[in-house]
């Protein structure tokens, strides 16, 4: 047998890939760990780390006691370490893997962050009923309410769409749809009730806006898993006269509810429309728990993106600066936050086939990382800057709001990026916590600065996590 590419089983030295060549005979048959590695002999030499041959050897039903009696090794981890020394690393040429899920289109992704940024507009409609006296804490009439009935929306429809998601990766659309039928509504209740709990004596207009909104959450959360964003855009047109100066205040209260009245239509008819029966036989339904990190990862990036809208709203003196030019570059940005985050998967993809060791694969994998959120953040900051000159009465995008946002923003991409590849608690975990600091540096009136140390503590934390979990081969393995 070919030696391993890496002297003594160091991964840590890369050498170029073996030639291809022909399978060699069957090995003597007083030496099972030879015939083992000529069994498994191609999977073996395009394995770039021992611990995908182990994965290997457990999917393949072998135990640790047939491993010790039939190999003499205590476990498959060391059984894998002399299989991987005794196969040489081939990488022969392949053709192009077939499409997968994750090849999308730039323009699907765009038109999924024209849909999150159009409700945006609804708070320029709605100007008349967020106005009146200031509220508690010195904040403009209703931002309690719109707030309690965002961050309460964010968390239940995060786990919600988690929960289809699961469902539809098992092949069981039906399983997704009565999830929807019973969480979309459910959902809405809950958060329209966290906003009214939250209103004011005279925020009662306030309140309802922020009611109508949950339940525009509920029905566009329903809309998006099962795959009708054309659909939902054609519920948010109206919205677009918003941008319209000039509207009498009548017509924004109007417009807004036929926006909500057709998205809240166009899901029930999606919902009724779909299958709900029995699905396939034999799926293992997802636990209930696991789409609570998933909550709480909406949870805590709500709560970031409120507290950069936050400053919008002190410096316009208006509750509707919660879509400010902030926010709404940071919704919007999410179109192309996850065409970039089918890119990252595309060319960690690519770098598993073309590299010859793990050194150079947590490599390539920093590079993709590196360049898919510096694009983000370009994106990002052009967005904030467009905003800023568009909206009405905006304040000046100063250094030190546009760094702010930037990391907000390498928060929500690295925490997203960690989510698609299913590592979500560390995601939630980080999120949440960044987001409890902040709250502290509020309440205890702390220097702006310390904001911004927050923000890039996590940001940076969650990038390293990032490289390190997803530098390992067996992370990309399907």
């Amino acid at each position: 047998m070919s030696r391993s590419p890496w002297p003594g089983g160091d991964e840590g030295q890369d050498t170029l890939p073996f030639i291809p060549r022909q399978r060699p005979p069957a090995p003597a048959a007083d030496d099972p760990v030879a015939q083992l590695a000529h069994r498994l002999e191609d999977s073996i030499a395009t394995a770039v780390h021992p611990d995908e041959i182990a994965a290997l050897i457990e999917a393949d039903g072998m135990s640790d006691d047939r491993i010790s009696t039939d190999y003499g090794h205590p476990d498959s981890f060391s059984l894998a370490e002399e299989l991987y020394g005794r196969v040489g690393r081939r990488c022969p040429a392949a053709p192009a893997p077939p499409a997968q899920p994750w090849h999308t289109h730039l323009g699907s992704c765009l038109l999924r962050g024209l849909v999150f940024a159009l409700p945006g507009l609804a708070y320029v409609l709605g100007g008349p009923l967020l106005a009146g006296p200031p509220a508690a804490l010195g904040l403009p009439a209703g931002t309690l309410a719109l707030l309690a009935g965002t961050v309460t929306g964010w968390v239940w429809n995060q786990s919600l769409s988690h929960r289809a998601h699961s469902w539809l990766s098992l092949a069981d659309r039906p399983a997704a749809v009565r999830a929807l039928r019973l969480g979309a509504p459910l959902g809405a209740a809950l958060s329209a009730l966290a906003a009214l709990a939250a209103a004011g004596p005279g925020d009662l207009p306030a309140a309802a806006f922020a009611a109508g909104q949950c339940c525009y959450l509920a029905a566009a959360t329903a809309l998006l898993v099962l795959g009708r964003e054309r659909a939902l855009l054609c519920a948010l047109l109206p919205l677009t006269l918003g941008a319209v100066p000039g509207l009498p205040p009548a017509v924004g209260p109007a417009l807004l509810l036929i926006s909500l009245i057709s998205a809240v239509t166009l899901a029930v008819r999606t919902l009724r429309a779909e299958p709900a029966g029995p699905g396939p036989g034999g799926a293992v339904q997802p636990p209930l728990t696991a789409s609570v990190p998933y909550g709480l990862f909406g949870l805590g990036a709500g709560v970031l993106v409120l507290y950069a809208a936050l400053g919008d709203i002190f410096r316009h003196g208006s509750a509707g600066a919660v879509a400010g030019p902030s926010a709404v570059a940071l919704t919007l940005s999410m179109g192309p936050a996850e065409w970039l985050l089918h890119r990252f998967r595309a060319q960690s993809l690519a770098g598993l086939r073309s590299t010859s060791g793990a050194r150079g694969f947590r490599g390539s994998v920093t590079g993709t990382v590196t360049l898919c959120l510096g694009a983000y953040l370009l994106v990002l900051a052009a967005l904030a800057e467009t905003g800023t000159r568009l909206w009405p009465h905006a304040p000046t995008l100063t250094l030190g709001r546009l760094a702010a946002l930037l990391l907000i923003g390498a928060v929500l991409w690295t925490g997203l990026l960690l989510q698609s590849f299913g590592a979500a608690v560390g995601a939630a975990v980080v999120c949440c916590a960044a987001a409890v600091a902040q709250t502290l540096t509020l309440v205890l009136a702390a220097p702006p600065s310390t904001a911004l140390v927050v923000s890039g503590a996590a940001a940076a934390l969650l990038a390293a996590l990032a490289c390190v979990l997803l530098g390992r081969a067996t992370a990309h393995r399907p």
